[in-house]
């Protein structure tokens, strides 16, 4: 019997940070991969809204009950994590402060749970149309008068140069534990800005991850790129009460400021990714990151 040994060759539709000069290429992918019905659980108009925009937010999508045990679990590890040291605790630049905890949906029951919640699901399959999986997750602290700045960039852009995400079938979901006022540090994004995909210029350093999540410096939009699809789309800033979430497709260009006001903001972080376009090997060519940042196996 004749043994096929066809090896399946993948096609990197968006390469980045391999030319001198930034470029705008033409998104290749759908944004919403299913049609909608009266099952979706989300209207017609926040699918076409999440499709035309590349964000949707849905207030009170969570109980004030369950926000309050996420927060007190919340609170729990960032004592916990106050002086211990772990690959998956991020500090503040230049600080020994939490700003994020990774892989929670794996080392935290409560989180786990979050995270396989069925309302969320069904959301999350219509729009990415199908059986997902966790490719990260993490708790984000900004607390209050410290909390820093991340700047604008987009996700896809990392996971497809560093982790090796072949296409643009995943999405964020960030879920407020705390009010998020527009002068706290909320999430910002380009409506609009999913459609065009940035290059980005530099070659990515070696375990460029251990920088890059407390600051990053490779993989961010060039100003003249950013002028242009802030000029064409604006920038909304997604404020709401705690139990809203925000589900952001990974393209989408976003960004926050610093929390320079008493009031912490802080939320659980889920990043959805179809079991249809899982990791192949990074399109730097380099090592992949270490899985607590990039799920490399299905947990």
């Amino acid at each position: 019997m004749p043994v096929n040994t066809e090896v399946k060759t993948i096609v990197d539709k968006y390469p980045s940070r391999i030319s001198a000069e930034p470029e705008m290429i033409d998104r290749k992918d759908p944004v919403v991969y299913s049609e909608w019905t009266e099952d979706s659980l989300i209207t017609k108009e926040q699918s076409d809204f999440y499709e035309q925009n590349g964000y949707l937010m849905i207030e009170s999508f969570f109980s004030d009950e369950e926000i309050a045990e996420w927060r007190a679990e919340l609170s729990r590890l960032q004592e916990e994590y106050r002086t211990k040291a772990a690959d998956e605790v991020i500090r503040e630049p230049g600080g020994d402060e939490v700003r994020s905890i990774f892989a929670i949906h794996y080392s935290n029951e409560v989180f786990k749970r979050v995270s396989e919640h069925p309302r969320l699901k069904k959301v999350i399959g219509h729009l990415l149309g199908g059986e997902t999986y966790i490719h990260q997750s993490r708790i984000n602290y900004k607390p209050g008068f410290t909390g820093k700045e991340f700047y604008w960039h987009s996700d896809f852009e990392t996971w497809h140069v560093e982790d090796g995400m072949p296409s643009m079938r995943a999405l964020s979901c960030s879920i407020a534990l705390e009010d998020n006022h527009h002068y706290n540090g909320p999430l910002l994004v380009v409506p609009g800005s999913h459609k065009k995909f940035i290059t980005c210029v530099g070659q990515t350093p070696e375990d460029h991850y251990k920088e890059s999540l407390r600051r990053q410096d490779y993989g961010v939009p060039d100003p003249e790129s950013l002028t242009k699809i802030v000029q064409e789309g604006g920038i909304d800033t997604a404020v709401g009460k705690a139990g809203s979430i925000v589900l952001f497709d990974c393209n989408t260009m976003h960004g926050s400021n610093s929390n320079i006001t008493p009031l912490p903001r802080s939320n659980v972080f889920l990043v959805y990714n179809s079991v249809e376009n899982r990791l192949v090997e990074p399109f730097s060519g380099q090592k992949p990151r270490p899985g607590f940042i990039a799920t490399r196996e299905h947990r």
